[in-house]
């Protein structure tokens, strides 16, 4: 059994906490990081946290993954509109996903369930 996989999530208007309680109950641990322009945020926290992967979310879905892969390197894909878009993204090896907003409970949980099957990471 892996090691918990880890999820950081950062939203231009301080947001998330859906997207968050979908992590969680994939068995996934979420780091939701507060106030505003935390999309801006999302690689530093990833690196410090070591995390597996990072969720921006603002209006265009750009700014904080491209922020994530200019700072830090981490392979970032922005522009994603939907759910299945973003399951695409883990597959390829995305570390940093930007969407528009869309802060809903199924995306963590689909996007973490397919980050554990590919890894297999556990609770």
């Amino acid at each position: 059994m892996g090691k918990q996989v880890v999820v950081v999530i950062g939203d231009r208007l301080g947001k998330g906490q859906k997207v968050a309680k979908g992590v969680e109950a994939s068995g996934g641990k979420a780091i939701c990081i507060p106030g505003m322009g935390a999309d801006m945020k999302v690689g530093d926290v990833m690196k410090e946290n070591n995390a597996d992967f990072g969720i921006s979310f603002c209006g265009s879905g750009g700014a904080g993954a491209l922020m994530a892969s200019n700072k830090y390197g981490f392979k970032a894909i922005h522009h994603l509109r939907s759910i299945e878009a973003g399951v695409t993204a883990i597959k390829e090896g995305y570390e940093v996903l930007g969407f528009g907003f869309m802060d809903r409970e199924e995306l963590g949980q689909k996007l973490a369930e397919e980050y554990i099957k590919i890894h297999n990471k556990k609770e």
